[in-house]
């Protein structure tokens, strides 16, 4: 993971280190399957952005996160800063509302027979974050999109369940498991490419042609995008999903 001090350097690492940590939590529940608003935490990293906008716009930061006596009204006035880019100015100020009203104010008080708003909030919730995270880096680094995004994979740890790490070392800490799942489990503990001898080496597996083959496997059916020249693996939207319903069904019967 990047140094977060070479990502936000002019910021603070009172408002920083939150910011990262903050968004970090979020990726982590949803990847755990944790869709209750309480546990998004969109309603601090909302406050932890709203402070570095203000600060921006002002050319003084607060040296920590402060939650507004009314957090709609100050972000309206956000709008007034004119000197700003207008990601800063009109979107995330308007953004951060919505997100804040989904933390606060759902998954509350419904009556019988509503459909629990549960996963679709959490879909909300990290897709704003997301984009929130990107533009920030966006603006900061002066970047395109695209590489904004990159960056906001880079700082993400997504510290997938059942997988254990110390360093550079990681263990699946259930060994019974089909093999391909520990690939699995291994390779989307990781937002970004990993090293095939890394992975290799993580799984003590025995036979490193038959290896191959699992992993030729697993990009066939697309879960994983393995680049046989770079030596590369990146997990693919099609085995995050696998994956996800995987560790569901693992904590059902646990």
């Amino acid at each position: 993971m990047l140094d977060s001090s070479k990502i936000f350097p002019n910021i603070p690492e009172g408002l920083r280190k939150p910011l990262i940590a903050e968004y970090n939590n979020i990726v982590q529940n949803y990847m755990e399957r944790r869709w209750a608003p309480s546990e998004l935490s969109g309603g601090k990293l909302c406050e932890i952005v709203y402070t570095i906008l203000d600060g921006f716009a002002k050319g003084v930061y607060a040296n920590a996160p402060a939650k507004p006596p009314n957090f709609v009204d100050a972000c309206r006035r956000l709008e007034n800063n004119t000197s700003v880019p207008r990601s800063f100015q009109i979107l995330i100020p308007r953004l951060l509302p919505t997100l804040y009203e989904i933390r606060n104010n759902r998954g509350v008080g419904h009556v019988g027979g509503d459909v629990d708003p549960n996963h679709m909030d959490a879909v909300a919730v990290l897709s704003m974050a997301n984009w929130i995270m990107s533009e920030l880096v966006r603006v900061f680094h002066n970047v395109d999109t695209i590489d904004a995004q990159k960056v906001v994979d880079s700082i993400t740890e997504r510290r997938v369940p059942l997988v254990w790490q110390f360093g550079n070392i990681k263990r699946v800490l259930m060994p019974n498991l089909p093999f391909l799942d520990q690939i699995m489990l291994l390779v989307s503990s990781s937002a970004t490419e990993i090293k095939f001898s890394d992975l290799f080496a993580w799984t003590e597996y025995s036979h490193i042609t038959n290896f191959k083959k699992l992993l030729r496997q697993l990009h066939k059916k697309r879960f994983i995008e393995y680049n046989e020249k770079n030596e590369t693996i990146l997990v693919l939207p099609p085995g995050s999903q696998y994956i996800q319903k995987k560790i569901s069904e693992l904590k059902e019967t646990a």
